[in-house]
């Protein structure tokens, strides 16, 4: 069976292996290195047991295991708060009209303003998965685990969600809008600026990166087109966030100018639909297939797995499922179709 549980200390080498398999970018805020990724599981079970301090805003981090062998496949997070107490870097899309009355000239300029109008929102994050996984109902689990959890600590989180879609990267792992744009402000190569934003607060994106508009004709060919668009291996994970109800915005990833994703949490797809019931055995497995949470902060599960409900608010689930999300009959369950 899998489940969807938070991170442990005891998750942190199988984690680490799952960083080291993403390549650049396919999970930025995942960190690589040992001692930072210990401290952000640590941080993720003091924000699940409600112990995190006013300069450290709760953020979590969950895991995908395969309960029949114990093996960790997967990771998802989420920020209470993008930024952390910081400001969250983004560019913002625009336009500016530059006109001559005397020439009769007018024409329309695309620039990206450097912006951190995101700040504070709630943000998905941290989404990495072993690749042999992507086209299976896990890699859905993984994703709307996080909406479950929010439905059910709706309180934690803020009125708006953002998600940062991974940008384009070449095959030789270039990436065009960081080579056009990026490494000349910072010298230093993409996957590097990449590891200090997994690993430390990103005012080192304001210090760095010029203040003023840039004008999107001054980039590199490849730049232009590479705009809003998402890497290829995350477009599954964008078309299941655009079921939810994600849209694109004016805002791209301030490194590889990917999408920006933006939803107003309370009319997300999984929040609305997902219903509270009360947990009863089943010798079948029988039902539709479906994604069921239980527990509150550090006791929180989430399983796939048959579902048959009854005209009581009741739903019948098989015992291996009882077991999975540590609860018995009578215990309340958030249910939502797969």
């Amino acid at each position: 069976m899998w489940l969807v549980r938070p991170a442990t200390p005891a998750d942190l080498d199988s984690i680490l292996e799952i960083a080291g398999t993403q390549g650049a970018r396919l999970s930025s805020t995942l960190p690589k290195q040992r001692e930072t990724l210990a401290n952000k599981i640590q941080h993720s079970l003091d924000s699940f047991a409600g112990k995190t301090n006013p300069e450290e805003l709760p953020r979590f981090l969950f895991i995908l295991e395969n309960t029949d062998t114990g093996e960790i496949l997967g990771t998802a997070g989420i920020d209470a708060r993008a930024g952390n107490g910081q400001p969250f870097y983004n560019y913002r899309r625009d336009a500016l009209i530059h006109a001559s009355h005397e020439l009769g000239v007018s024409r329309r300029v695309e620039v990206l303003y450097p912006s951190h109008g995101l700040t504070d929102q709630s943000l998905l994050c941290s989404f990495a998965i072993k690749p042999e996984l992507r086209s299976t109902d896990a890699f859905e689990l993984l994703s709307r685990a996080r909406l479950l959890f929010i439905a059910e600590h709706r309180e934690w989180f803020s009125s708006q969600m953002v998600v940062e879609i991974q940008g384009v990267q070449e095959e030789d792992g270039s990436v065009p809008f960081w080579d056009s744009l990026g490494r000349h402000f910072f010298n230093m190569d993409f996957q590097t600026a990449d590891q200090y934003s997994g690993m430390l607060s990103k005012t080192f994106i304001a210090e760095l990166m010029p203040p003023n508009p840039i004008y999107v004709t001054l980039l590199s060919k490849k730049a232009q087109e590479a705009l809003g668009k998402p890497h290829k291996l995350t477009v599954p994970n964008l078309e299941l966030l655009q079921r939810e109800g994600f849209h694109a915005g004016c805002y791209l990833d301030i490194f590889d100018a990917g999408p920006v994703l933006e939803a107003r949490t309370d009319s997300l797809r999984t929040v609305v639909t997902s219903n509270r019931k009360e947990l009863h055995g089943s010798h079948e497995d029988a039902g539709e297939t479906c994604l069921i949470s239980a527990g509150e902060g550090e006791g929180f599960r989430c399983a796939l797995t048959p579902v048959a409900e009854t005209l009581e608010e009741k739903v019948k689930v098989p015992v291996r499922t009882w077991q999975a999300l540590n609860k018995s009959a009578g215990d309340t369950v958030r249910v939502a179709l797969l």
